[in-house]
């Protein structure tokens, strides 16, 4: 019997790639093994899934994240990891995977380290410009390292650039879906906001403070984060906390403002919708996300709003509708593929040796 092993979780950065693989490896393999934690959105989405893929099983292990903010949080972390190789290492031999495919973040670390040391086939995916922590320790048991940006995979001997894998029910998506649920009026632009899988409260701040203004001028749709509803009320405005139909919504736009996690951006490109990009600082993260907001800024798709400068969003806003052809026009020469079947050509390629 053929088996993988899919890894990746604590955002949706680090499912969404292996949500969109799914449907297409699912009859290539006999079983779909998906190794996540226990909290984590990844055991949901792959619960939801297990009714359309019967060959597909989700097993939890113990997790927890590195806090950038705290290191008397991280005290636990090195025991908790220990816990976790264990509990992979025996997971893997009773399983007994053809490859493992990491996509990254803290829970995939284990996974990694136990797939190397068992000598099983181990594919890694990168997202960003510059390597995330878990798949700098991945990458060392990799049999091929996959990565979004081409000037990355360049950096290693088995490095192999495959683009962004981007879900064929994105592609794939019908924007009048989106276009009737909301009623959208159709003499107006449409701007979509979002703060990524887990929400943003800064940008869900700003944009609550010039509501009032856009609504008169904009169908507005504010993907607010679980938990993070704000109260507001217009025929123009439409809130939800999140979207399993985030294809249509983006279809449907004419300007996406979004965080700039790597994902989502090719999600954004590949549809050709120009956009405004927030990444998350220095003191939330790597400042992967400003590295990735800059890449496209420089490719003319998109303009940056730094959170310190949040303030001036719909002056930035407004200029950047005025200039939309201008980004339209960029997005339109590039030749952004889609690297969901490159991707899986390197899984199987791996799987083989």
């Amino acid at each position: 019997m053929k088996k993988i092993v899919l890894t990746g979780g604590g955002t949706l950065g680090h499912v969404s790639p292996n949500l969109a693989i799914i449907p297409l490896i699912s009859g290539m393999f006999d079983e779909i093994h998906y190794i996540g934690s226990d909290n984590g959105p990844e055991k949901e989405k792959i619960e939801n899934l297990k009714h359309d893929y019967k060959n597909l099983y989700y097993h939890s292990i113990p997790s927890t994240k590195l806090t950038r903010k705290s290191l008397i949080k991280n005290v636990a972390l090195p025991f908790i990891l220990f816990k976790s190789i264990i509990k992979c290492r025996k997971l893997l031999k009773c399983i007994s995977p053809n490859i493992v495919f990491s996509k990254g973040g803290y829970v995939s670390v284990p996974v990694a380290i136990s797939a190397g040391k068992l000598g099983i086939p181990l594919v890694i995916h990168e997202s960003d410009i510059s390597m995330g922590l878990a798949n700098k320790i991945a990458s060392k048991y990799a049999t091929t390292i996959c990565t979004t940006f081409p000037r990355l995979a360049e950096k290693f001997k088995n490095g192999v650039s495959t683009g962004s894998p981007v879900s064929q029910s994105i592609v794939n998506a019908n924007k009048s879906v989106a276009i009737n649920k909301y009623n959208l009026n159709q003499n107006l632009k449409t701007i979509t906001i979002t703060g990524g899988s887990l929400g943003s409260t800064a940008i869900n701040s700003a944009i609550e403070k010039f509501l009032p203004s856009l609504v008169k001028k904009y169908n507005i749709i504010h993907l607010t984060g679980k938990g993070k509803k704000i109260n507001f009320n217009h025929t123009n405005y439409h809130q939800e906390e999140f979207s399993d139909d985030i294809g249509s919504i983006f279809k449907a736009s004419d300007l996406i403002i979004s965080r700039a996690g790597s994902n989502t951006i090719f999600e954004i490109a590949t549809l050709k919708k120009p956009m405004i990009l927030v990444p998350l600082s220095k003191k939330a993260s790597r400042g992967d996300q400003i590295e990735n907001a800059e890449y496209f800024k420089n490719l003319g798709f998109a303009e940056i709003i730094y959170e310190e400068n949040l303030n001036n969003l719909e002056t930035v806003l407004e200029r950047t509708i005025k200039d939309l052809h201008k980004y339209q026009f960029a997005l339109n020469k590039s030749n952004f593929k889609n690297g969901l079947q490159l991707l899986i050509k390197e899984i199987l390629k791996a799987e083989k040796r």
